[in-house]
């Protein structure tokens, strides 16, 4: 079963500054919950080819595996992709204007779960739409502060 995630926000910050901070994945332990860890596999900054791993939890079980930037076209699309583990996944962020200095992302999770997480797929899907709606919003109010 494949899982096919999409969340949106909309963000009182202009689609520059919101896509510069989400693109960097140093930032991502400051609005991921799930996310404990970055580790740069690549030289920063942030470009196709760059490769991350992260370490986070997510279901009670701590995972560790490497992103690797498939697109990044700047303010308005970033694709990652990663095949390790049970559920191997694609992330893409998308910006668009949402008015005058706001910004509307959306943070998309697609993959196929292997192995014992094929049989849980669809609370996966509602595990990772939750997770997606807390880290948008703890974006949110992370860019706005800033």
């Amino acid at each position: 079963m494949t899982v096919d995630v999409s969340t949106a926000t909309t963000i009182a910050r202009p689609v520059d500054v919101v896509a510069a901070y989400a693109t960097d994945p140093s930032n991502a332990p400051d609005w991921y919950a799930n996310i404990e860890s970055v580790e740069w596999e690549t030289p920063p900054p942030a470009r196709v080819g760059s490769r991350v791993t992260f370490v986070a939890r997510f279901l009670g079980r701590r995972l560790r595996y490497t992103y690797e930037l498939a697109e990044l076209v700047a303010g308005e699309r970033l694709v990652m992709r990663t095949a390790q583990g049970p559920f191997p996944m694609e992330t893409t962020y998308t910006w668009a204007p949402a008015g005058p200095g706001s910004t509307r992302m959306t943070l998309r999770n697609r993959g196929e779960p292997t192995g014992f997480s094929r049989l849980v797929g669809p609370f996966v899907a509602g595990a990772v739409r939750r997770a997606n709606r807390k880290d948008l919003a703890a974006l949110r109010r992370v860019v706005e502060a800033r």
